[in-house]
């Protein structure tokens, strides 16, 4: 079950760099000084992407877990 550990390993670590994008992405947008509703327009396109990020980070690390009590 070694390769279950990696696998959700580099599930996690896709979900987490897709994490920093949003960051990067809204933290760019609230620096460049926009406002209120273009603020809110980049986080709704953003919003989506975050979420999807997060499902993955949680799967990944559900299957490490998994491999690891498996193996």
């Amino acid at each position: 079950m070694e390769w279950l550990i990696w696998l959700g390993a580099a599930i996690s670590v896709a979900g987490l760099a897709g994490l920093v994008w949003c960051i990067a992405r809204v933290w760019r947008a609230r620096r460049s000084g926009l406002e209120d509703e273009a603020l809110r327009a980049v986080v709704q396109r953003v919003m989506p992407v975050n979420m999807a990020a997060l499902m993955f980070s949680v799967i990944g690390l559900m299957m490490v877990i998994l491999g690891i009590f498996l193996g």
